[in-house]
């Protein structure tokens, strides 16, 4: 190295000078380019969400509960009853066991549940996707009961909404019992079978807890009965989940 070079580079040296306050702040600046990771884990959370709906079919779920709100309406609208008296809640039970049904269905992935990876956000997606349907589920076909009613015509709903919720979160809750055992796809046969026993309770005047849909809207005995059947399928199916095939379906 000459003597040029080395009075060339202590020159450069005292031109850089000590690091400024100044300095500091446009690095740090610079480190802060990134988004910030409270959006990204946002993003990702909505993303996981979306694709856990998709792939249990819950768009086409809610679209065949606004059918059965139709078919609710249609029902009073035009007087299609199995009798009178009791017999006249038949076909509302009817229909409220298949909206049931069409929950217990949304338990199935034809992928399996990919989501276990992400450890903590299954229990959570599971139990907010039940707690949704069942939500619309009774809102829609409220609606459907709401829209035909017409008390000087006789268009009502003798059970009400309270007869709605009630028979919506207890036939879900067999739903999401036989998920547990026969896997989300064929899980809509429970709902429909205990339909039609409460059908033949109904029918032979037969009045027990356990089939609370033959009982009036506002018995305490039926409504507890049907909240604990929801509440321990929709617990045990929130922290198991629905059986799986070996083939991951």
């Amino acid at each position: 190295m000459t003597a040029a070079d080395s009075v060339s580079s202590a020159d450069s040296v005292r031109g850089a000078g000590p690091a400024t306050a100044a300095d500091s702040v446009r690095v740090t600046g610079a480190r802060h380019v990134a988004p910030p990771a409270a959006g990204s884990a946002a993003l990702a959370a909505a993303q996981l969400t979306w694709l856990h709906l998709r792939s249990r079919q819950v768009p086409a779920a809610l679209v065949t509960l606004a059918g059965c709100g139709v078919v609710l309406w249609a029902a009073l609208r035009y007087h299609w009853w199995l009798g009178s008296g009791p017999a006249a809640a038949e076909l509302p039970m009817l229909i409220e066991g298949c909206a049931a049904a069409i929950i217990a269905v949304t338990t199935h992935s034809p992928f399996g549940e990919p989501e276990r990876a992400t450890g903590r956000w299954l229990p959570f997606l599971r139990l907010s996707m039940v707690l949704a349907l069942c939500g619309a589920a009774i809102g829609l076909l409220a609606l459907g009961a709401a829209v035909a009613y017409h008390p000087q015509a006789g268009v009502y709903l003798a059970s009400g909404i309270l007869g709605v919720a009630e028979n919506v979160m207890g036939f879900a809750g067999v739903g999401l019992i036989f998920s547990l055992v026969t896997g989300g796809l064929i899980a809509w046969t429970g709902p429909l079978a205990f339909v039609a026993v409460c059908q033949f309770a109904l029918i032979a005047h037969y009045s027990e807890p356990l089939t609370w849909a033959a009982r009036p809207a506002t018995d305490r005995g039926g409504w507890i009965a049907a909240l604990v059947v929801f509440a321990v399928g929709l617990a045990v199916f929130t922290l198991r989940g629905p059986r799986v095939r070996p083939s991951g379906e």
